[in-house]
């Protein structure tokens, strides 16, 4: 499904990351671990098509991101592609329903796979373990775990073929870690979409079919 090739980002400021090559096919979950700035939420920028290719290339499908006008890539995106943030990305003064069904809006593929949209994120909301009293609530009324497992709902609605992570579990306590991971991967093993999941945390390596361990790679 995915495989990025010889790929190299420059920063402004001098610093050079040559990236290990990955591939992943779609059920399958990836996890890149690593120190702080070790270049991780920059691979996942430029595999969204967020971040500009400098070197390599990635393919999605046998298409190859070098020859795609910023519109394909976009359109890639927003109907291939879910993107859990570090920083969740949440809207604060919308509802959990509303955020979470804010993950289709620019998709028409993956509005036609939803259906019925509301019984969709009901789904969604309870393989995720959230209550279904929240639907209705802000979600700057909801605890740090609730609304990861909102914007992990947001990600997955419409059922994109990759979900990218970033740092999901960055502000959760052990027990609320696994707890989460537990559920999400439920969820994806369920509907055979792939993850590649970066993070800093190596102890939640068992939750994945491979790791990749950028501390090694720049050793």
């Amino acid at each position: 499904m995915l495989q990025t090739l010889g790929l190299e980002y420059h920063y402004q400021h001098g610093k050079k990351i040559v990236f290990p090559e990955i591939e992943i096919d779609r059920g399958q979950r990836l996890l890149i671990s690593g120190f702080s700035g070790c270049g991780k939420t920059t691979l996942l920028s430029l595999i969204a098509g967020a971040l500009q290719l400098q070197v390599g290339d990635i393919k999605f499908d046998n298409q190859d991101y070098s020859s795609m006008s910023s519109l394909l890539l976009d359109r890639l995106r927003a109907n291939h592609i879910g993107y859990i943030f570090q920083t969740l990305n949440l809207i604060p003064f919308l509802s959990v329903s509303e955020n979470i069904g804010l993950g289709i809006r620019f998709s028409q593929s993956r509005k036609s796979r939803v259906g019925n949209l509301n019984q969709e994120i009901n789904r969604l909301v309870d393989s995720l373990g959230l209550d279904k009293e929240v639907l209705n609530t802000p979600v700057n009324r909801l605890s740090v775990g609730q609304q990861q497992r909102v914007a992990a709902a947001r990600a997955l609605l419409g059922k994109p073929d990759l979900i990218l992570a970033d740092e999901p579990t960055s502000a959760l306590d052990s027990d609320t870690t696994k707890k989460f991971l537990n559920e999400v991967m439920e969820t994806f093993d369920a509907s055979k979409q792939a993850i590649i999941m970066v993070s800093h945390d190596a102890s939640i390596a068992p939750y994945f079919d491979s790791v990749i361990d950028f501390n090694k790679h720049y050793a």
